[in-house]
């Protein structure tokens, strides 16, 4: 099986250009005539500055398209087109470049778009939420820039708040060094901003991105001090401090699973459902949703991490209701549930709900990693549903978009 620099810079070009863009497409958008990028594609001479006006184009580092790296991940052009956005803003505004027609916004405004942000990932709707972070990172740090002196918490926790979606953004896209780097600038915000929150919630953050990193004793530690700093008094707790808390326990939780803790995850988990019962329903809160429902559902991910597929089913059972949950909360417990069944040799359970989700949230699902591993945890039965499954999520022979040694890195 071929690796990425096994291809030669023309089949790269065609690979990353796809059937959905022409070449006359990537020439208009590249500015190059339609004989040089076929000239490209055809690996005949080609110039550093064409090539680069074409890894420009594709929303690429040259160095992708000359098979140095290979790509993060297969993205479409609107997700690379974003992510490249993203870092730009990112790293200008931690720089403390900032455009000189920038007007900065109301405090007040910036927590609308902090709000609208949160509700755009939490749908599920990832390439919309990083494009307006990334304009919210310049409104933001321009507010930081006109604060008077000795007045700058407000602002620092708002652009705090900015790198952090900016950071969760580029993990669950596979841009991790992005991910890395905002998430560092949320922490110093966070810091500077004398906000203990919110220096917690970017600690469980940076757990997430460690986790994806597979970094997993870091993940778990992190995920434990983060929710230690914040655990409340219950008998005094706010709905809001108890969201925060109990998704950070729950992450933990999640952490451990993967660790294949199942004491530690046992207890986290105790402690997810005690709070979860304290609320007695849904909360969003600083940029997350936590209650009883949240504590069940994501229970059962945690359960077949652990292979405990008979409690992760009896919990399935006891489920009856998420239409509280968030619609990404919500798919993310549809794939541990096909997951479960899938553990349970239940082919067709598994596969009826992974194609219902697919089926209803294809811009969610074509960033999980989860419904191509249910798949192959279906087994080899050649099912008509198995086709069209394999075929929503490109799996099925001959509809790669990018070489097969490259979606082995998708999220």
């Amino acid at each position: 099986m071929p690796q990425w620099q096994d291809y030669s810079t023309g089949e790269r070009t065609k690979i990353l250009r796809g059937r959905r863009l022409s070449q006359a497409g990537l020439a208009e958008i590249s500015g190059l005539s339609v004989a040089t990028i076929q000239n490209v594609e055809q690996n005949k001479r080609s110039s550093l500055p064409t090539l680069m006006k074409i890894a420009d184009a594709l929303h690429v580092d040259l160095s992708v398209l000359l098979g140095e790296q290979a790509p993060r991940r297969a993205m479409a052009q609107d997700d690379r087109r974003m992510i490249r956005g993203l870092s730009r803003a990112v790293h200008d505004t931690a720089a403390g470049i900032l455009p000189g027609d920038v007007e900065p916004a109301d405090l007040s405004d910036l927590q609308q778009t902090t709000d609208r942000c949160w509700d755009l990932y939490w749908r599920g709707r990832y390439v919309e939420a990083g494009t307006v972070v990334a304009p919210f990172l310049t409104a933001a740090a321009a507010r930081l820039r006109e604060q008077p002196v000795g007045e700058q918490a407000p602002a620092l926790g708002v652009l705090s708040d900015a790198y952090r979606l900016a950071a969760y953004v580029a993990n669950l896209m596979g841009a991790r060094d992005l991910a890395y780097s905002a998430i560092g600038h949320a922490q110093l915000a966070a810091e500077r901003a004398a906000d203990d929150m919110r220096v917690a919630l970017v600690g469980s953050g940076r757990s997430w991105v460690y986790l994806r990193d597979a970094r997993l004793p870091e993940a778990l530690a992190l995920a434990e001090k983060s929710a230690s700093d914040i655990e409340p008094r219950f008998s005094k707790a706010t709905p809001e401090q108890l969201t925060a808390y109990g998704s950070h326990v729950n992450f933990a939780a999640v952490v451990a699973s993967r660790m294949g803790d199942k004491e530690r995850a046992a207890d986290f988990l105790s402690q997810s459902h005690a709070t979860g019962a304290r609320m007695g329903r849904e909360v969003r809160a600083h940029g997350t949703l936590f209650g009883p429902v949240t504590a069940t559902t994501q229970a059962v991910g945690i359960k077949v991490a652990l292979g405990q597929t008979g409690a992760a089913l009896a919990l399935i059972d006891s489920i009856h209701d998420v239409s509280g949950l968030t619609d990404a909360a919500r798919n993310r417990y549809a794939m541990d549930k096909a997951m479960a069944h899938a553990d349970a040799k239940q082919w067709d359970a598994s596969l009826d709900t992974l194609e219902q989700t697919l089926r209803s949230a294809p811009d969610w699902a074509r960033h999980q990693a989860m419904p191509g591993v249910i798949v192959q945890k279906v087994g080899r039965a050649s099912t008509a549903q198995l086709r069209r499954v394999s075929e929503l999520i490109g799996v099925a022979p001959g509809v790669h978009e990018f070489p097969p040694a490259t979606r082995k890195t998708a999220l």
